[in-house]
């Protein structure tokens, strides 16, 4: 019995072959407090990408790509079995801003932008639901200094992340993951 993971969440996992790692992670790393509510509620994740990462697809619509991570499809996952999201963008740097997104989303591996985005295993459109600027005073100042070394890069194979050859993990690591079907 999983208290992470869902039928949304081990959908993807079997169709990625990550649900052995997925199952270590969540049996190394996973504590049961948390900030979240009694039911383990919200559930979120940082994803990011080099600029143009998210694109504005329509009025109303945005999509951004996903990329392989540690294989537990939290985020995908919850969505497969309730489409409902909300993304909050921040700008670190120069003047700092906020701005939030609610909506509802798919996860597609057929979606004709992901034979455009470099790296990608399936992408997400949002439509949007309500878009609104969020108060940036607490925002730090802070600068970027360049993308994260795993970030998809046209003719650029990024590292492997070292925690996947850890003892604790590495034979639960799948070392290509199959293409997404569904």
């Amino acid at each position: 019995m999983s208290i992470l993971y869902h039928d949304g969440n081990r959908q993807l996992q079997d169709r990625f072959d990550s649900r052995r790692i997925s199952d270590r992670l969540e049996e190394k790393l996973t504590r049961t407090a948390s900030t979240a509510d009694a039911q383990g509620r919200p559930d979120c994740s940082f994803k990011g990408g080099m600029p143009g990462f998210v694109r504005v697809t329509g009025a109303s619509e945005l999509a951004f790509p996903d990329y392989d991570g540690n294989g537990m499809f939290k985020s995908l996952g919850n969505l497969i079995v309730n489409p409902n999201i909300g993304l909050l963008f921040i700008s670190l740097h120069d003047k700092p801003k906020r701005l939030r997104v609610n909506g509802s989303a798919t996860v597609s591996d057929a979606d004709a932008l992901l034979g455009e985005t470099v790296g990608a295993q399936l992408i997400v459109r949002v439509q949007a639901r309500a878009i609104f600027p969020n108060c940036p005073r607490y925002i730090p100042n802070m600068q970027m200094t360049g993308p994260s070394i795993y970030t998809p890069q046209p003719k650029c194979e990024p590292p492997e992340p070292a925690w996947k050859t850890f003892d604790s993990f590495k034979d639960a690591v799948h070392p290509r993951a199959p293409t997404f079907r569904g």
